[in-house]
């Protein structure tokens, strides 16, 4: 991976771990083929490597990602029982 892209990519991203599974996920789609996800969203030379190709397109806002918000865990409340 070029190290000057995924500086770049972080810096829209923001988290590192986010990053990554952006790119793996994008890199299994390139190496799946088959037409449509599986092309390359950008133009890029033969010699680019998928993960590099990953991180253009990131660069070039060419795919999208959402980060979830975290919500607070609430604990169920029980039901009350019948007595019998």
């Amino acid at each position: 991976m070029n190290a000057e892209l995924c500086k770049k990519a972080l810096e829209l991203v923001g988290n590192p771990n986010v990053l990554i599974n952006i790119v793996s996920r994008r890199v299994r789609q390139l190496n799946a083929g088959g037409g449509g996800l599986g092309r390359p969203l950008v133009d890029v030379p033969a010699s680019m490597g998928l993960a590099d190709i990953a991180l253009t397109e990131i660069i070039e806002e060419k795919m999208g990602w959402e980060v979830p918000v975290e919500k607070a865990a609430v604990r169920p409340v029980a039901k009350k029982r019948k007595k019998h």
